[in-house]
């Protein structure tokens, strides 16, 4: 099959012809309709995350019909459509396991990072760890669901009852949540990168009553915050625009350090919190909600061997919404 290959010391992706061993136990074999590029992908690329399992083939966000089961499985048929998220296994039995948290996993598995991803014609995974779709909805348009709205929707529930949220950085995630908000009654201001006037008009098409650059003031005091930009910095300038009692939740996998900043900002039960990963909840929560709320995703797809290109222009900050392989 062709597949897009992560090797020791590069930072591009390798088009390469990978032979893909048959399901084991558990796994079902799957073909690839689509496959999300996600910032996440872009930092395993990049070698801000430690210790992939190089070679590597990434991708994490991934759509496809089941096309062959392995041993044990039940539950899921050939042709089934299903999806694929970040979190592709876990131990079940460390602490956080058995609590119910298995996001926090001592031993985990990861989609696209410690095990082989969606960059590829083809892909295997456990089968406990897919979530059907609708067979008749466009892959294309269900990839970025997969994980840019799935953390988005566990960054969301972080913020509670927060009628007035701020996101900081506006791209497949916030595009997503914000619609999310918006259908559930909440007020969505947008901080994009400053000057970055097209994010700012695509985050009031997408439903923001504010639109402007991270480094302006808040227009009015938020209940919360949620930052998907990668960048620590944003995050004593978050504190500055919740009101007391407001919660600052870092969205990403990596960020940049946080610069110190004055425990006058965080005082007043202020809070900072961080999002690790999903659970196989909150895929089974999110899911039926964006389909009734009415979620659109805006997307640009790539053919699979453009992916270094897909990478590229979303480190340039060149997409509005999200980047998607077709194989």
């Amino acid at each position: 099959m062709r597949a897009m290959v992560l090797h020791a010391g590069a930072r591009r992706l390798q088009a390469e012809r990978v032979d893909l061993p048959p399901p084991g136990r558990g796994a079902v074999e799957i073909t690839v309709e689509a496959c999300g590029v996600c910032r996440t992908d872009l930092h395993v690329v990049d070698g801000d995350l430690p210790d992939p399992a190089l070679p590597l083939i990434p991708g994490h966000e991934i759509v496809g019909r089941i096309r062959s089961l392995g041993p044990g499985v039940a539950g899921i048929s050939i042709s089934d459509r299903v999806g694929v998220p970040w979190l592709g296994r876990t131990c079940g039995a460390c602490p956080y396991c058995r609590d119910g948290r298995e996001n926090l996993c001592d031993a985990p598995g990861f989609t696209g990072y410690t095990l082989n991803g969606g960059f590829a014609e083809r892909c295997t995974a456990d089968a406990r760890y897919v979530f059907p779709l609708p067979a008749d909805g466009d892959p294309v348009a269900q990839a970025p669901l997969l994980c840019a709205g799935l953390i988005g929707y566990r960054s969301l529930a972080m913020a509670g009852d927060a009628r007035r949220i701020g996101f900081y950085g506006f791209g497949a995630a916030a595009h997503i949540l914000a619609q999310v908000a918006v259908w559930q009654g909440r007020e969505v201001l947008a901080f994009t990168r400053p000057g970055d006037t097209a994010a700012q008009a695509f985050a009031r098409e997408s439903g923001a009553v504010w639109a402007g650059g991270s480094d302006q003031a808040s227009p009015e005091p938020l209940d919360s915050a949620i930052l998907f930009a990668p960048v620590g910095a944003l995050v004593p300038a978050a504190l500055k625009a919740v009101r007391k009692g407001g919660t600052v939740i870092c969205g990403g996998i990596h960020m940049s350090d946080i610069p110190s900043f004055p425990y006058a900002d965080l005082w007043g039960e202020r809070r900072i919190v961080s999002v690790a990963n999903l659970t196989r909840a909150d895929g089974e929560a999110f899911l039926p909600l964006a389909s009734k709320a009415g979620v659109r995703t805006t997307t640009v797809p790539y053919p699979l061997d453009q992916a270094n290109v897909a990478l590229n222009d979303l480190r340039a900050g060149r997409i509005q919404g999200a980047a998607v392989l077709v194989p």
